[in-house]
Formats: structure tokens, C-alpha cells, sequence
């Protein structure tokens, strides 16, 4: 199992970091506890080359004894789950537009980790693996369900496990069987957008699976989300991968449009046209001939 520390660094005077500690079974054969430390070694090597404003830098990493360490930046602020309990003692919901301004951030975030080649997976994506620093910048925090998918699509993992039970898709459930995909932190992304605006935390997909009706809508729960919100929320949490976006950057689409949360206010869904409040030609030919006759009407009516 894995312990976290705050740490000094003796060699940077003032800087403090973050101290993962792994500790490996004693009790396990020989050649899995090799295999287990060149994946956390092989992991680890990775994760210290990522450079992404929306993840903690890995600076280091070393092994003593039976366990091996991590260090990275410390991040200070409060992670979103303590903000949600907040505005819920609070009787209030998070404002809509500053939640979708962290779901900006965040879809950044994964689009950096899912581009690299091969793809990273965060697979425990949810509130409280979400920091909030004085700054305003979100950071996605805590690597230790991350999966690297490779050429042969061997799964390697610093520590096993399936995630949050209340975030993870229906396919992370076979653990490491090797059917997860960039989808599956789509759905937990989803869902942790549900539970941010909701105040209520998502039907589990194991339940969702077994009653497909249990899923509350979250404009029933909070009727001051837009529409295009609970679209792209509901979309992001299909039960199967393929009803889900294809990337992060379709969920981000459908959830945000053109709208960039720094530089403009967000985008409002688009008015309807002519066309989509008419089903056939001989529809539209009549409106026009009837817009004909209104003018002609007027036109008489001035004449006089």
C-alpha cells in the first residue's frame, strides 16, 4: 500500500514537496516483487518527463529497502470535494460556470496525459483527486491507479486497484483485464461533474447497469444547470465506451462549445433555425407563400 508525506527538500532551501511512499508485500514471490518494482520504476520514469500546468511535477524518484518513493510538488488549496460538502452545508450549489471553468482545466489536463504515446489513463479521476490552489489553477493529483497503455496493450500499474467505486465505469471493473480505454476517465470525469453540481454522488455503473432508470437526472436535482451541461454530463456517463465521446476533446466540445472560460463568456446554445422548426419542403414552400400574402396585406394597408 502507499502512504503520502509532506516533505522538506534539504537541497532546496524552502521548497516543500510531496513524498509517495510505496511499500511492496515482503511476503511476495520473488519474481512478482521484481516485476512490481521495474513497473514502478518503468511508471515512474514516465511520469517524471510529463509537463502539464494542470498536473504535479514528479521531480524525483529512489527506492530503500523494500519501498520506493516518489517526489513531487506539493500542492496547497483545497481539493473540490471539500469545496462541494462546503457549498452543501452551505444549502447551496456550486456555481455552474465556475465548475465549468475547472472542467476546462481538467480536459486539458487529460488531453495532455491521453496524447502521449503511448496514452496515459489517470483511472481514478474524482473531487477529491482535484486540488484547488490560492492561484485558481486545478491540478490533477494522485497517479496511483495511472495506466500506461503500450503498443501491446500490457497494462502496468504502480499500485493495483480499480478506483472510486462511485466514479469507475462498468469496464474498469475487471481491474486490469486490459479493456480500458481513454473512455473510461471520460465516464469518471462525467461523473465527478455530476456529483460537483449536483450535491449528489452518481448512481454506481454496476447499479446503473442493473436499473438503467435509478440515474437521476441532474437538472432534477439542480434545475440552474443548463441543458447543454446535463447532455454532455449524461453522454460522458453511458454504461457502454462506445456510447461514450470518442475523446476528451468531443466531451469538451459538448460540454463547453467555443467558449473559453479566461477570455469570453461561454457560448449560449444556438438558436433554432427555420429549417430544424420545419419537417418537409412543402412546409417551408407554404411558410413562404404565407410570409407572400402577410406582405402583400401591408402593402394594400399603406396604399390606402
Amino acid at each position: 500500500m502507499g502512504s503520502i508525506y509532506l516533505a522538506d527538500d534539504l537541497r532546496l532551501e524552502g521548497r516543500l514537496c510531496a513524498l509517495k511512499e510505496v511499500e511492496h508485500d515482503r511476503n511476495m514471490p520473488t519474481g512478482l516483487l521484481r516485476q512490481a518494482r521495474e513497473q514502478f520504476l518503468r511508471e515512474a520514469t514516465i511520469l517524471a518527463r510529463l509537463d502539464h500546468p494542470n498536473l504535479p511535477k514528479v521531480s524525483d524518484y529512489f527506492s530503500i529497502g523494500g519501498r520506493d518513493y516518489l517526489v513531487m510538488d506539493f500542492v496547497p488549496g483545497k481539493d473540490l470535494r471539500t469545496l462541494m460538502i462546503e457549498a452543501r452545508q452551505e444549502g447551496r450549489f456550486l456555481p455552474e460556470r465556475e465548475v465549468l471553468a475547472w472542467a476546462s482545466q481538467i480536459a486539458d489536463a487529460l488531453s495532455y496525459l491521453h496524447s502521449q504515446r503511448p496514452p496515459i489513463l489517470h483511472r481514478d479521476i474524482k473531487p477529491g483527486n482535484l486540488k484547488l490552489t490560492p492561484s485558481g489553477l486545478v491540478k490533477l493529483v494522485d497517479f496511483g491507479l495511472v495506466k500506461i497503455l503500450s503498443s501491446e496493450d500490457v497494462t502496468v500499474t504502480i499500485l493495483q486497484g480499480r478506483g472510486t467505486a462511485l466514479y469507475t465505469p462498468l469496464e474498469q471493473y475487471g481491474g486490469d483485464s486490459g479493456h480500458t480505454d481513454t473512455r473510461s476517465d471520460i465516464y469518471a470525469f462525467g461523473a465527478t461533474l455530476y456529483h460537483l453540481l449536483t450535491n449528489h454522488p452518481p448512481i454506481e455503473a454496476r447499479e446503473l447497469f442493473l436499473n438503467p432508470s435509478s440515474l437521476v437526472s441532474p437538472r432534477q436535482l439542480n434545475p440552474d444547470i443548463s441543458q447543454r451541461t446535463e447532455r454532455a454530463i449524461l453522454w460522458a456517463m453511458s454504461l457502454h465506451p462506445e456510447d461514450r465521446p470518442a475523446d476528451v476533446e468531443a466531451f469538451r466540445q459538448a460540454l463547453l462549445g467555443d467558449w473559453n472560460p479566461v477570455t469570453r463568456p461561454r457560448a449560449p446554445l444556438p438558436s433554432p433555425t427555420l429549417a430544424d422548426l420545419v419537417s418537409s419542403p412543402a412546409e417551408l414552400s407554404l411558410i413562404g407563400i404565407v410570409a407572400v400574402l402577410i406582405l402583400a396585406s401591408l402593402a394594400l394597408t399603406l396604399a390606402r
